[in-house]
């Protein structure tokens, strides 16, 4: 038997529950790994509220990052035995290969051999941030040296990752938040600007850091009114890459200025650098660079034991967090 954490019914942190379970040997090109420590992600929140991508049957595990040792490998395997020290790029499904448990199967397809340098909590906070980062602006935006990159909700994992990705290629990264209260950590972890968008005009404030080229690619989790003051500061043929809708309010199709600066409004998911074997490859080799050289290194806001899951997820939706939220088993 293993501690598993699961949940019974959608709702609030409350309804997490730590349960003793059988877990499943690995089956053909599968792996179980025992999980040193879990990354916590806001789609796991939104799974266990019932407002995900993906309808669970319940009751459902949960979870999409884990760092831990091999101790099973089942048919098929190449490349990985027991002992290894491994840490999990997230599924397609995390119903079908949930992340929280001591106990833990996956794909072997999505497990990689991390850098010996990285501890469990670090090893359980990299490949969602720094994959959704990587396949936004370097897979699709090419992001380069010379180029202006806005990043919003930029204390988030996602926005962090981002941040230390445009100073890896040598682009000026611009990190929105929405007050002052996170700008010195912001400077500190790499942000070449930091604008706060409830205290600042974004618009002009854009402008004036751009001048005269503009933004050339904006990455947001956000939409909502936040559209129009930054494509209003993009450069000719910029591209605004949306990965989320954090707004509660509506999004303004700003249609003159896409049409008059001919700019790309992309919508994007992690999932098609996930679910394509050689676009992954060549980003887990990226970050794999990164990770090596120091350029790339996880920020973590807080670690919580696993028996706290409960808190960890008021944390998490408490957007109070600077970094990654970790669990550690």
């Amino acid at each position: 038997m293993a501690r598993t954490i699961r949940f019974h019914e959608h709702g609030g942190p409350e309804v997490l529950r730590i349960e003793d379970i059988d877990p499943r040997r690995p089956g053909e090109g599968e792996v179980r790994i025992r999980a040193k420590a879990l990354g916590l992600n806001r789609a796991e929140a939104l799974l266990r509220q019932g407002t995900y991508i993906e309808t669970p049957t319940l009751p459902s595990g949960l979870g999409l990052e884990a760092a831990g040792v091999i101790e099973d490998v089942g048919r098929g395997v190449d490349g990985f035995r027991p002992g290894d020290a491994v840490s999990i790029i997230p599924p397609i499904s995390m119903v079908r290969w949930p992340a929280y448990g001591e106990l833990i199967t996956f794909p072997a397809e999505f497990v990689v051999k991390h850098p010996p340098s990285l501890s469990w909590v670090s090893a359980a906070a990299v490949w969602m941030p720094y994959l959704t980062a990587y396949g936004a602006l370097i897979d699709i935006a090419g992001l380069s040296s010379g180029d202006f990159v806005v990043v919003t909700a930029a204390s988030s994992s996602v926005g962090l990752a981002a941040i230390q990705i445009a100073n890896m290629v040598g682009a000026t990264s611009i990190a929105v938040t929405r007050t002052s209260a996170k700008k010195q950590a912001l400077l500190d972890a790499g942000a070449s600007h930091v604008i706060a968008s409830a205290e600042e005009d974004l618009e002009m404030r854009l402008k004036e850091i751009t001048r005269p080229q503009g933004v050339r690619v904006v990455f947001d989790p956000i939409g909502g009114p936040i559209f129009e003051p930054l494509t209003a500061a993009m450069s000719r043929g910029g591209i605004l890459i949306e990965y989320g809708g954090l707004s509660s309010e509506p999004t303004p199709f700003p249609l003159f200025t896409v049409l008059s600066k001919s700019l790309i409004l992309r919508g994007y998911l992690v999932h098609e650098i996930i679910g394509d074997p050689r676009r992954l490859e060549t980003a887990k080799t990226f970050i794999l660079e990164g990770l090596q050289s120091g350029a790339l290194e996880p920020i973590i806001a807080r670690i919580f034991p696993f028996e706290r899951i409960v808190e960890a997820h008021q944390f998490l939706e408490s957007n109070e967090q600077f970094g990654k939220i970790v669990v550690t088993i």
